[in-house]
């Protein structure tokens, strides 16, 4: 019986990092097609049953519009705020950042560094204090010139959540539905990298493990 349990909490778990299904929704004659997530609903129906987590209701505000919603939201943190506007921008600006550290880590430990004895350590903790006071400020100024260059699309306009421009011509000649499907893996991905960099830091920082060291002592 437990196993039965556990392994239907997985399936729903890993629902929630599936991308919903894009669709063309045809316009009027002469009009390009608008892509829309399949999965959205323009309400959500009375306890309507989240399709991540089977035995819990969709909260009201994950009507699906959003790329990478599948209701999940167990702690009810989407009751609590006013805009998921901001909330999405909150969680894409963590996402990426995970991304790079997961990245980061891995390079640390195992790639090769800078030459001299700053950056000369594997442990990618000790590497916050090894390489001194200049280098984190340097690190500090760069993130804080690129939030503030980025603040009234994220706390004032309505840009799409993430969206700072630099998309490095990858959505170049992309159309509705080829855009939708790049931001349901992005999300996807930074989900994933959270959870990968929560991993990481209990590998490496509480049982000071190599990342890739999957031995049982």
């Amino acid at each position: 019986m437990m196993k039965t349990v556990c392994l239907a909490a997985l399936a729903g778990s890993a629902a929630a990092f599936a991308p919903a299904q894009v669709a063309e929704i045809p316009t009027k004659e002469g009009q390009k097609s608008v892509a829309s997530n399949t999965t959205g609903r323009s309400s959500v129906a009375l306890n309507e049953m989240s399709k991540s987590i089977p035995f819990l209701t969709v909260p009201e505000k994950l009507d699906g519009s959003m790329p990478g919603d599948m209701g999940f939201d167990p702690m009810g943190l989407s009751d609590i705020q006013t805009d998921l506007h901001y909330a999405r921008w909150a969680e894409l600006k963590h996402g990426r950042i995970c991304m790079l550290a997961v990245v980061g880590m891995v390079w640390q430990e195992y790639l090769p560094h800078l030459p001299g004895a700053a950056y000369a350590t594997t442990d990618p903790w000790e590497a916050i204090s090894s390489v001194g006071f200049g280098s984190n400020i340097q690190t500090l100024f760069a993130i804080g010139v690129v939030e503030l260059a980025n603040w009234d699309k994220h706390y004032v306009s309505d840009t799409a959540p993430g969206d700072l421009g630099w998309d490095g011509g990858m959505l170049k000649n992309k159309d509705d539905k080829g855009i939708m499907r790049l931001k349901e893996s992005e999300i996807v991905h930074c989900r994933l990298a959270m959870i990968a960099f929560l991993g990481q830091t209990h590998q490496t920082f509480l049982l000071g493990k190599g990342l890739l060291d999957f031995g049982s002592n």
